[in-house]
């Protein structure tokens, strides 16, 4: 179990809604070739074992977590959950914000795009996106647009539904599904979003700018 303050943000027992975070994420990626996944955090390692089983052997995964005592924890005490998935010919970890991450990719033309980005994080979209949200808010939104290739998947896993975050993905150029996560345990929101072929994106220049 991880828990922050007496939450509870995850456990070995109830994973089923970052397995299938994981696995809508990919799905839509899985036969190109060499897919190039980013996933923020890393967790317990479920979302990545489960993005690990549904990617082909030629993808890239790199996973972004902020805490490297986590990534000590799954790459010891804990891989055997995962089958030691850090492990993985595949995986390159990165301790650092996933924003970061992304805004790297956003401000070099030339760094190849991710078909796919995966966020399982500490709190998903529950409060209404704004400008400035650091995760969640439209700059955040368009910068992920961007660090996408054309098709590419933005998956978000979220605490329950927000219209609100629908509505800012579809205003930055996504298309937009929301699921509920089965299996037992507390039902959580996941959001897949796909960037549009050709998508005209008016913010564009404002999100450079940042």
């Amino acid at each position: 179990m991880i828990s922050i303050g007496g939450r509870v943000l995850m456990t070995s027992v109830l994973r089923n809604s970052e397995v299938e975070l994981a696995q809508l994420g990919c799905a839509p990626v899985r036969d190109r070739k060499q897919a190039r996944v980013l996933i923020a955090g890393l967790g317990l390692g479920f979302t990545l074992r489960a993005a690990l089983d549904v990617l082909t052997r030629d993808a890239y995964v790199v996973v972004a977590e902020i805490n490297p005592v986590v990534v000590r924890w799954c790459r010891g005490p804990l891989a055997i959950l995962t089958e030691d998935s850090l492990a993985d010919p595949r995986v390159s970890v990165v301790e650092k914000d996933v924003t970061k991450v992304i805004r790297s990719v956003v401000d070099s033309p030339k760094e190849p795009r991710f078909d796919a980005i995966i966020w399982d994080l500490y709190r998903g979209p529950g409060f209404a996106p704004q400008l400035d949200d650091a995760l969640y808010g439209q700059l955040s939104t368009e910068r992920t647009f961007r660090a996408l290739s054309v098709g590419g998947v933005f998956a978000v896993w979220g605490e329950g539904p927000d219209p609100s975050f629908q509505s800012c993905l579809r205003k930055c150029g996504f298309t937009v599904e929301r699921t509920q996560s089965t299996g037992k345990g507390p039902k959580h929101a996941i959001y897949v979003a796909v960037k549009k072929d050709g998508a005209p994106h008016a913010a564009e220049g404002r999100a450079r700018g940042r």
